[in-house]
């Protein structure tokens, strides 16, 4: 069955309204949502338990990925996004598209997904160990609301028998995945980090959504922020005072597990650290810092830092600032805000 574009986004818009009744803990709203109360209650299930199996993945953190997700695949945001395509009503040549997806937070491989399926292609996904719960449980969904997506959503072990590949991964695995992949058509996406560029005309309310951009899923993600620039007379208590409020996260045992870890090699090395008790500050030219941390540097000349960062551009997935992206809205990227800065729908409709 080959759907066209409209079935393709109709189910697509479903999906994230049933994502947003899970992420607001509504009870079954009934048959209009497209699934029986069994199915529905099983992917609340998830949602409660998927910690079990991985500790990072706290319901408050799946939650939290369904809610940003609700909110990105809204029917104007679809159009938004499609509209700068021009994708085939009916896809006659669909190709099947391995995805390698990561697995460092709550749905990072949707948005690839998504985009193969709106493209009207295929998609073969390998699963991250860390996630291979939501995934399936989320094709699962869009199969019950559009059954057509049977034919266009399998799950593997092992890819063989694909046209082109999206993979993400580490600058090492990317190293395989370019030598493996080589002889087709692919994306590989490398480590990459974020950061926040501070002027010192923050409002109180703008740090501590800032807090969200270096908390929100532990900081593991490639879009959390990782290290701030901050001018050289920038009182750094006026940043701890803002954000004192994420302190509950060090209860979290992983985490403090990695803070811990960290104070101590540092310590023992004489490294000069500021320490509120739940997050490390270390002054480090590099960008990305380790769980449970937060590199900063001074500066002099902001022109200076935003020569450097564009510079550094292929290693950086976001910066949060003035000018930059709006504190708080990180770990809330719309459907055009490519990992890596690669159009990954331009990309799937040249194949």
């Amino acid at each position: 069955m080959n759907l066209n574009l409209q079935h393709r986004k109709s189910a697509i818009v479903q999906l994230g309204a049933t994502l947003e009744s899970l992420a607001n803990d509504r009870i079954w709203p009934g048959f209009g949502c497209g699934l029986t109360r069994e199915e529905y209650e099983e992917l609340s299930l998830i949602i409660d338990r998927h910690y079990i199996t991985n500790g990072w993945f706290t319901r408050e953190n799946v939650i939290k990925a369904f809610s940003s997700w609700a909110s990105a695949l809204k029917a104007k945001n679809i159009d938004e996004w499609i509209d700068n395509y021009a994708i085939s009503e009916k896809s006659p040549n669909s190709k099947i598209i391995g995805i390698i997806c990561a697995g460092n937070i709550p749905l990072v491989g949707l948005h690839d997904l998504v985009s193969v399926l709106i493209a009207g292609h295929s998609a073969k996904i390998k699963l991250s160990s860390s996630d291979n719960q939501l995934i399936p449980a989320i094709a699962k969904i869009l199969i019950t609301l559009e059954p057509g997506f049977a034919n266009q959503i399998s799950f593997t072990e092992k890819l063989s028998g694909y046209d082109a590949v999206i993979a993400t991964g580490s600058n090492n695995s990317s190293r395989y995945f370019e030598y493996y992949f080589s002889k087709v058509p692919h994306i590989i996406r490398k480590s990459r980090t974020s950061v926040a560029l501070l002027d010192g005309t923050e409002s109180r309310e703008e740090l501590a959504s800032l807090g969200n951009d270096i908390f929100d899923y532990f900081g593991l993600g490639c879009r959390n922020i990782s290290k701030i620039f901050v001018p050289r007379s920038y009182n750094l208590n006026s940043f701890f005072e803002a954000i004192y409020s994420f302190n509950p996260i060090v209860n979290h045992n992983k985490y403090a597990n990695n803070y811990d870890y960290n104070k101590a090699v540092w310590l023992l090395n004489q490294e000069n650290l500021l320490d509120n008790g739940f997050i490390l500050l270390k002054e480090d030219q590099r960008l990305a810092s380790p769980t449970a941390s937060l590199f900063f540097e001074y500066y002099d000349d902001i022109e200076a830092v935003k020569q450097r960062l564009e510079a550094d551009s292929n290693e950086i997935q976001c910066i949060v600032g003035q000018g930059f992206l709006n504190f708080g809205n990180a770990q809330n990227p719309m459907l055009w805000d490519y990992a890596d800065g690669i159009d990954t729908i331009e990309f799937l409709l040249k194949l």
